[in-house]
């Protein structure tokens, strides 16, 4: 029985020995760089950030304007008249940290945007590697422009080119 045990342990370990794991890498920075739509929806995105910036800007400037006019005044208002006006100023305090939050915050509107524009083209990059991945028979493939650490990978093994061209194609 010992024997059977043993002569079947060295066939299981022969044939895990002789199977052998392919893995490949692609640079999806690369990728997306040399992708249209996902260049487009980056510019999209980029522009509602420039204007949301920019209104944010003009808020606070807006603010800084009334800032420094009620510390040129403070000392001439009387009491009720600088509260009031304190309370104004916080009130336009906590409108540009809420339209920060709105458009910029973890759940904001860009937040948002990015992930309604970028998903469709993600999921179309996924669709491609895993193409070109069993087509050449890979096992694995990681992204090499991620945060995994890829200390070394031989160039035969990107798929980088064959990825963006099955993009393309399309």
């Amino acid at each position: 029985m010992k024997r059977i045990s043993l002569l079947f342990s060295l066939f299981l370990f022969a044939a895990l020995a002789s199977a052998q794991t392919k893995i490949a890498f692609i640079n999806s920075a690369t990728v997306m760089e040399q992708l249209p739509e996902a260049q487009d929806a980056q510019k999209q995105i980029d522009g509602l950030a420039q204007q949301w910036q920019t209104e944010l800007n003009q808020m606070a400037a807006d603010m800084q304007k009334k800032v420094d006019d009620y510390d040129k005044r403070k000392l001439i208002m009387s009491d009720k008249r600088r509260a009031e006006v304190e309370k104004d100023l916080q009130e336009m305090d906590k409108k540009i940290i809420d339209f920060r939050n709105t458009k910029f915050g973890t759940s904001g509107e860009m937040f948002t945007k990015q992930n309604e524009l970028m998903k469709p083209i993600q999921e179309k990059i996924f669709k491609a590697v895993k193409d070109v991945a069993d087509e050449e028979s890979y096992d694995y493939v990681v992204d090499r422009s991620s945060s995994t650490m890829l200390l070394f990978a031989n160039a035969k093994h990107d798929l980088t080119q064959k990825v963006i061209a099955k993009l393309l194609q399309k």
